[in-house]
């Protein structure tokens, strides 16, 4: 009995340590990563191999709706809004789908981010996306599956599909011009009520210029049509610190009094010391 049990026990740690032992896989993850005029493009996919195998119109049969890759769903992640085939889309995580052709593939992009092989129940619903691109045939065949980002320009680029002796790309196109005009026109306008508030503040807290603090609170005071109370307290504060004790005053009160309004009992404490320290209770 004893003996059974001492080779149980050495077959046990045999078959552990036959677990704990990493093998490749057949068809390795990747992941590419492009910046496409402001918009960063991420693409997680897995590489499965030829392997002396047909692949178009065999392996993957044509006409039929294909996972684009190995494993789990192939994903494409925008973070900003993209257009595909003429179809907005809006920032997010994508899963891509395929319907290869002899000469033409149809591209899905879908809601569904979590899974592998393809949907059970495919619901149109989810489709954000869905282009037809011709393919390019390749003298030189790819022996494992890849996807690129190709011709980048400032306007867009071509997720690009690659395996045997077939190249597909699909193009997308990204806002670049329109933000970059709207930060353009932003900038040329000059500072915001918030820029000259956040540099005020700054300003007064690190013990700098405060005759400048000053000067960019009060332009931050004249666009702002409501200013807040939180507002008021760092503009009261900031007439204090450059001497101007009755504006501080009469800034200090609004403050008090939106803040009594709101609810908000810290503020309401904090302009009552200041109001005390500065002789007005």
């Amino acid at each position: 009995m004893k003996k059974l049990l001492v080779f149980t026990m050495a077959a046990m740690v045999s078959f552990v340590a036959m677990g704990q032992i990493e093998t490749p896989q057949p068809s390795p993850a990747a992941k590419i990563w492009q910046t496409v005029g402001l918009t960063e493009v991420t693409v997680d996919y897995s590489r499965p191999s030829m392997r002396g195998r047909t692949i178009y119109g065999d392996l993957v049969p044509f006409g039929a709706l294909w996972r684009t890759g190995a494993n789990a769903y192939t994903k494409i992640t925008f973070n900003k809004d993209v257009t595909i085939g003429e179809k907005p889309v809006k920032a997010g995580t994508y899963s891509i789908f395929t319907k290869p052709g002899e000469k033409e593939w149809e591209v899905f992009f879908y809601t569904d981010t979590q899974g592998g092989g393809v949907p059970r129940e495919w619901d149109e619903s989810k489709v954000v996306a869905h282009t037809k691109v011709a393919t390019m045939p390749m003298e030189m065949p790819v022996e494992t599956f890849t996807m690129t980002i190709d011709d980048v320009t400032n306007k867009g680029a071509n997720l690009g599909i690659i395996w045997e002796n077939t190249y597909v790309a699909v193009p997308f196109t990204v806002g670049t011009d329109t933000e970059v005009v709207a930060n353009i026109e932003r900038v040329m306008a000059g500072p915001s009520a918030g820029d000259y508030y956040a540099s005020a503040v700054y300003y007064a807290t690190e013990g700098k210029d405060i005759t400048k603090a000053k000067e960019w609170m009060d332009k931050a005071m004249a666009m702002t049509e409501n200013p807040r109370f939180w507002q008021l307290r760092q503009q009261s504060l900031i007439l204090a610190k450059a001497g101007d004790k009755k504006g501080a005053i009469e800034t200090a009160k609004k403050s008090l009094a939106g803040a009594e309004e709101a609810g908000n009992q810290d503020y309401v404490k904090m302009n009552k010391d200041s109001l005390k320290e500065w002789g007005a209770l």
